[in-house]
């Protein structure tokens, strides 16, 4: 594969539809898990991409508490640490909730996502990976996003040569 995965992504910001937008306007193959009807076979789906895709983005916004998205940067920075990946996180975390969401939680509740987003957004800040981008806005998430795309299409044909790359499994004739 060698898509763009928008993951985690638990909200409708419009910025978010307009980074859509673009991605559809210059052709760039990407995935996007949130579907109005999730199954299953969407997670299955979902893991293929996180595991394979050649840019990942995580846009966690103010508009929701952002507690699976949070697990599933660290997650995927676990992955990014792997010697032979080769493939690319963009991470944004808002640091604050809405207005909006923080009059429909408890406090308490509101508290400790903005607590999370800042010791997640310290952490990734301190680590020294070659692969990671982390940006304050989607115009910046769009700008990376787009060059590292551009980079995987060349970079991908290319693993081929590398001795060291998951070779694809050949079907056996039966």
């Amino acid at each position: 594969m060698s898509q763009i995965t928008l993951e985690a992504i638990e909200s409708k910001h419009i910025e978010l539809s307009l980074l859509i937008a673009k991605f559809k306007e210059q052709g760039f193959d990407y995935f996007d898990p949130q579907v109005p009807n999730w199954t299953a076979e969407c997670a299955i789906a979902e893991a293929d991409h996180l595991a394979e895709d050649a840019v990942i983005l995580f846009p966690v916004t103010g508009e929701t508490t952002g507690v699976g998205s949070l697990a599933e940067v660290g997650f995927s920075i676990l992955n990014a640490i792997r010697l032979d990946n080769q493939r690319d996180f963009v991470i944004m975390i808002e640091p604050d909730l809405t207005e909006a969401l923080k009059e429909s939680i408890p406090p308490a509740q509101a508290k400790e996502s903005i607590r999370a987003r800042a010791l997640v957004s310290k952490h990734l800040e301190k680590m020294r990976l070659s692969n990671l981008y982390i940006v304050k806005s989607f115009d910046e998430m769009y700008e990376v996003a787009v060059n590292l795309y551009k980079a995987a299409q060349i970079r991908v044909p290319l693993q081929r040569l590398n001795p060291h790359a998951p070779k694809p499994v050949e079907a056996v004739p039966a």
